[in-house]
């Protein structure tokens, strides 16, 4: 069967010599980008009452998605039992650390103006996840599982550098700096790295390792069928993330949100299929968070 080649000329984020450039790119990025420190932080709100109001729920959500990474990592070796060595460092020993630090400092600022921890799931690990896991051992899978894995990722830090730009821009226009520079920005600056090395990891498999025709096929079938919004389990949640997006105002450039969230996958599933900017699960999936946060926010009035 064919398969996908890297085009003359052109580079991954990491470099072209895939395995040895992106195990370097994760060493950089465990050396360059400890995770961050609690008491490095400056907690100080001047208007609680206002932070509150206006991104409360931003921050439950954020710290929630952070938090749960300690289930995403159960996950990750369930879907992935054979994972590249590269992988697993990266998920170990990277990327898990630094977002359970980022849970950390977003709770530690939301209960600051008054916020309650919010629940976390960091150890179900679904059904769906674990046949996935169970499939990766036939001839092909692993790969297709992979290439879902990195768009995943891909997409989640996308959604996040594309939050916390928001959330970062919103507190210092409320005037609320010690948390703008010392909580929400250095977070945002260690978001970045991860969506390199996945977006990396994506290019390297599709264009220089190379998958058949099936794989691909079968990878866009998966995608549309599974694609939710960072931290979408259930419908409440789907509600949730809506209830950001109003509050951080994606819903008034949502197509322009949706082509950043969709970079990679874009790139290397849809490209071939002309017009079509950004993939249409992607943006039914955003109008609906944001349809069912509209929804509940007028029952709710309603109701009071």
């Amino acid at each position: 069967m064919t398969r996908m080649r890297a085009k003359p000329g052109r580079r991954t984020p990491v470099g072209r010599d895939s395995r040895d450039s992106l195990r370097r790119f994760v060493e950089m990025l465990a050396e360059k980008h400890p995770p961050l420190s609690l008491d490095a932080a400056d907690l100080t709100i001047k208007d609680p009452e206002q932070v509150r109001r206006r991104f409360g729920r931003v921050f439950g959500y954020l710290t929630r998605v952070e938090l749960e990474v300690e289930r995403n990592v159960l996950e990750l070796r369930v879907l992935m039992p054979e994972s590249t060595e590269t992988d697993r460092i990266f998920y170990e020993q990277v990327w898990w650390p630094q977002e359970l630090q980022h849970g950390v400092l977003l709770d530690a600022a939301q209960q600051g103006f008054g916020m309650m921890p919010v629940p976390i799931d960091v150890a179900r690990v679904s059904a769906r996840i674990r046949v996935t896991g169970a499939l990766s051992h036939l001839p092909g899978m692993l790969g297709v599982i992979r290439l879902l894995y990195y768009l995943t990722g891909a997409a989640t830090e996308r959604s996040a550098v594309i939050a916390y730009s928001r959330l970062l821009d919103g507190l210092r226009a409320m005037g609320e700096h010690a948390i703008a520079e010392t909580v929400i920005a250095p977070i945002r600056r260690q978001e970045p790295g991860h969506f390199a090395y996945y977006r990396g990891s994506a290019e390297a498999l599709v264009k220089e390792e190379g998958l058949s025709d099936w794989q691909l096929q079968l990878a866009r079938i998966l995608r549309r069928r599974s694609f939710a919004p960072v931290g979408v389990t259930s419908r409440r949640q789907r509600a949730d993330f809506g209830d950001v997006a109003r509050a951080l105002h994606l819903d008034r450039d949502l197509p322009a949100v949706a082509r950043q969230i969709s970079l990679v996958e874009h790139e290397l599933l849809w490209a071939q299929q002309l017009g079509l900017k950004v993939p249409r699960y992607i943006m039914a999936a955003l109008d609906e968070a944001i349809a069912l946060s509209t929804a509940r926010s007028a029952a709710q009035s309603v109701r009071n």
